[in-house]
């Protein structure tokens, strides 16, 4: 069967978050899944089959880490659908029967991707005790997540702060059921992007994720409602970077990205 390397949330090659996708006839057992997952060793395999016509969605898609299977998505997503539309799998608008409900995604003629996600709810909580340290930085504000993807959202005080984060992810495991986003207010809008973040999921065997899809379901209404604006473009990473263009529609995010193919061979397992 044939598997594709897709960086997400870029245009170029070796940026972006990559993700291993998989277009099955149906899924196997879970325990071949997480094997491939864990062989692949990025931060998200993607697996989707083609599902009965006349349903609420097209495809059925999973995501795992190389430790686990995970609710949500956004990398992976945006990767699988740019398989289907650059293989002539499908075209327009594509819906995929997941563990976070229906989501969709709907490729342009630009070559752009957008997903429908849900929007995150955001509680905001008293710093947690080790927070700081884990980080090793000074924490402005956190708000928690856990009704959806189970993250903190923590603000930190500039983007030099967060692009110089080096944390102790042992000590980040037990603070989040997922992990940790930290973000700050871009330093300067006129270099294309409104806010800044990185991704730490250790609780999950990613360290650092790249460019988080999913995080951006609460980013973007955590910084919309700073800005007082409801499209956004956040830009997210450390050694690797990509940019995701947000929009905030009430309980739907819609979040907006390019891919590129960069490995495609056969699996023979």
């Amino acid at each position: 069967m044939r598997i594709r390397i897709i960086d997400a949330f870029t245009d170029q090659p070796f940026s972006g978050n990559p993700a291993g996708v998989l277009l099955l006839d149906s899924f196997p057992e879970d325990a071949w899944l997480q094997k491939v997952a864990a062989e692949v060793n990025l931060s998200e395999t993607a697996f989707a089959h083609p599902l009965p016509a006349g349903g609420e969605a097209d495809w059925a898609l999973r995501w795992f880490t190389p430790t686990t299977e995970v609710d949500m998505c956004g990398h992976a997503t945006l990767a699988t659908a740019h398989v289907l539309h650059t293989t002539g799998t499908a075209s327009g608008a594509v819906r995929f029967a997941t563990r976070s409900g229906v989501l969709g995604a709907t490729a342009t003629a630009d070559g752009t991707i957008t997903m429908d996600f849900p929007t995150s709810t955001l509680t905001p909580v008293p710093v947690p005790d080790g927070l700081e340290k884990a980080l090793g930085a000074e924490v402005v504000a956190v708000h928690d997540t856990a009704a959806h993807i189970g993250d903190l959202l923590v603000e930190l005080r500039d983007e030099a702060t967060v692009r110089s984060l080096a944390p102790d992810f042992a000590a980040l495991v037990d603070l989040s059921s997922r992990g940790v986003i930290a973000t700050a207010a871009a330093q300067d809008p006129d270099r294309g992007y409104d806010f800044v973040s990185r991704g730490f999921f250790p609780a999950v065997g990613i360290d650092e994720d790249p460019v988080t899809g999913s995080a951006h379901t609460a980013l973007a209404p955590y910084w919309s409602a700073r800005f007082g604006r409801d499209e956004l473009t956040g830009f997210q990473g450390g050694a690797r970077t990509g940019l995701v263009h947000t929009r905030l529609r009430g309980e739907r995010t819609l979040l907006t990205g390019h891919a590129v193919t960069v490995i495609e061979g056969e699996l023979h397992a």
